[in-house]
């Protein structure tokens, strides 16, 4: 079986909503992000077998098949394909999944997965307005609960999962916000230390945007303990210790280790596997604890094995009940902050945490790292990837 390896990862600067990012069209954000692929590594873009690209909200700027107009966008030649994935927050750690499994099955040799989000200038729940989703089957199976009052509107909710996953897990609001202040001083300190500075894809149309612009110095729990809960009255998520709503894009380059070694090319990390698995889709958002379980059984590893891992912070309940279950050291736990100082755009988010994770894989010289990411709809994604020595 061919072996699944990475050859780079960038990403651009995260903006924030309204931010230095506004004003890019998304492809022309992704094809930012191709383009430095192949000016830091210097392959022929004509090589390779597909893009696949996540993104989220496929509607305005961001219908009609993203992944192949992030292509031409690029400039890259019109034979070089592209497809465009959605598996919700999860959508390019399922597009680096799918491109690392093609190329295991001999099926592809060079791949780009990533993916990009400006929620700018398409909001987040943009489609969701132009219909209803879930249909009457899903909701009349589910109807006890979104009928009971609990859920605005009667929809699924991920505010409200995360605020049932606080409460399951027994998360004082203080708790959360510590969490969240923790975020912002670590992001705080890996910017400041260049940790991010190797992976950045600068962005031509936003010159003034050098790092990730969510982050806000000098939050504490005190200062968030002004904010008001969003989703309930009396409850414990507000918009201090829940992701960021931002504009990104994020790449990175998979190929066979035979077809890196043709090209004159050095890995930085293989792919060692993954997994995705469903969860309870009221709270949606515990789905990381069983994909992360599944993909240690599945690769024979354990949580001792890992050095880092990357744990989207989509709500701060998400990673602490995830690290309550699997019990990793803090240190290890989102060792550079995350979404909640940094900015969580969608489509984009799996590949900005692959970045972020294997090039602190290099730069600690850490075996393996694990990511895992809670998506719409109760489902997960996990991937371990090893460093190459």
């Amino acid at each position: 079986m061919p072996e699944a390896v990475i050859v780079d990862a960038v990403r651009t600067p995260i903006g924030r909503r309204k931010g230095s990012l506004a004003d890019v069209h998304p492809v022309d954000l992704s094809a930012v992000v191709l383009r430095a692929l192949a000016a830091r590594t210097g392959f022929d873009p004509g090589v390779v077998d597909d893009v696949v690209w996540g993104c989220v909200n496929q509607v305005g700027d961001q219908a009609a098949q993203v992944g192949r107009y992030a292509v031409l966008a690029a400039g890259w030649p019109e034979s070089v394909p592209g497809v465009t994935v959605n598996r919700a927050c999860g959508s390019s750690q399922s597009s680096f999944d799918f491109a690392a499994g093609m190329v295991l099955a001999g099926q592809y040799d060079v791949v780009v997965a990533g993916g990009v989000e400006s929620m700018t200038r398409v909001p987040l729940g943009a489609g969701r307005d132009l219909g209803r989703p879930y249909g009457p089957l899903v909701r009349e199976r589910y109807a006890a609960d979104l009928t009971g009052g609990e859920f605005p509107g009667g929809d699924f909710n991920q505010g409200i999962g995360a605020e049932r996953i606080a409460a399951a897990w027994g998360f004082p609001r203080r708790r959360l916000d510590e969490y969240a202040a923790r975020s912002h001083d670590l992001a705080a300190a890996a910017i400041d230390a260049g940790a991010f500075d190797a992976q950045l894809a600068p962005v031509p149309d936003a010159p003034g945007l050098t790092a990730d612009e969510g982050l806000r110095r000098g939050t504490t729990a005190d200062t968030l303990a002004a904010l008001k809960p969003v989703f309930r009255a009396d409850g414990v998520i507000h918009a201090g210790n829940s992701s960021q709503i931002s504009d990104g894009a994020s790449a990175v380059l998979v190929m066979s280790a035979t077809r890196a070694a043709e090209l004159g090319l050095t890995p930085i990390a293989r792919y060692h596997g993954g997994a995705v698995s469903g969860a309870d889709p009221l709270k949606m958002l515990t789905g990381p604890i069983p994909a992360t379980a599944k993909v240690l059984s599945r690769t024979g590893l354990s949580v001792s094995d890992i050095g880092a891992f990357e744990v989207n912070e989509a709500f701060a309940p998400v990673p602490l009940a995830w690290q309550a279950e699997f019990g990793v050291e803090e240190d290890l736990l989102n060792p550079l902050g995350g979404a909640i100082a940094v900015g969580h755009p969608l489509g984009a988010s799996g590949t900005v945490l692959m970045t972020r994770l294997v090039h602190h894989m290099r730069d600690r010289d850490i075996r393996y790292g694990l990511q895992t990411m809670c998506e719409g709809g109760g489902t997960a994604n996990a991937t371990i990837v090893e460093l190459v020595r």
